[in-house]
């Protein structure tokens, strides 16, 4: 019995529905009336004479149809019959200009540029305080007068020969003023020292200057009798 109940219930349900959504495809009703298209054919066409411009005085006004009165800071709508040159500043020679600088001439040179460019001498080079050392792209003079040294007797009776080293100073004429020991063979030093302060050499140049150097010089000391 509850079964019968509960059948007739889903069925009733299911038809109230079904009415419920079949029941607005009969309805027969009146369709609503489209509405009017906008136009715009009553607005009046808005134009720049309609419109009062402001001016420094006050409000704009209209000395007739058509046209609107000018402010006095507005640019002029008529171009002016004839522009007049500047004056006043041919002859003025208070203000300096670009063309007062140094080495620059007044006027119009070339199609290059704008004046004339003045070339500045170069100042001479200044020589060197003291004795500038040979090497680094000073190359050595060339010996013009050679003196050979005297062979001490002592040393040639001890059998003492070798190499001594000297360190020369050279001023800019070529003429040898100083001289020291750099590696001493003690008999054969003073011989050697008293042979190259009579050495002259050629005066060495730096950018066209005779300047004094200081360079290494050597003598050879060899018995005779070996």
């Amino acid at each position: 019995m509850p079964r019968v109940f509960t059948l007739c219930s889903i069925v009733v349900h299911a038809l109230l529905v079904a009415a419920g959504l079949i029941a607005p495809l009969f309805a027969i009703d009146t369709l609503p009336a489209p509405q009017p298209t906008l136009t715009f054919d009553g607005v009046r066409r808005i134009t720049l004479t309609d419109i009062p411009l402001p001016t420094p005085r006050g409000r704009a006004t209209r000395p007739g149809r058509g046209a609107v009165a000018m402010t006095p800071i507005a640019a002029p709508t008529v171009m002016p019959s004839g522009i007049a040159d500047e004056i006043g500043r041919q002859n003025d020679t208070s203000t300096p200009s670009a063309f007062d600088a140094i080495g620059v001439e007044h006027g119009v040179g070339d199609a290059i540029g704008i004046g004339v460019v003045e070339r500045v001498p170069s100042p001479p080079p200044v020589p060197p305080q003291g004795p500038v050392r040979v090497g680094s792209g000073i190359h050595p003079p060339r010996k013009i007068v050679d003196v050979k040294p005297m062979y001490p007797p002592l040393a040639q009776s001890a059998r003492v020969e070798g190499v001594v080293i000297l360190e020369a100073v050279i001023d800019a004429r070529g003429h040898v003023t100083s001289v020291h020991v750099l590696r001493s063979i003690p008999l054969l030093d003073q011989a050697a020292i008293a042979a190259v302060e009579q050495w002259v050499y050629t005066p060495t140049l730096l950018n066209g200057v005779a300047v004094p150097i200081v360079m290494t010089v050597t003598v050879q000391f060899t018995l005779q009798d070996r």
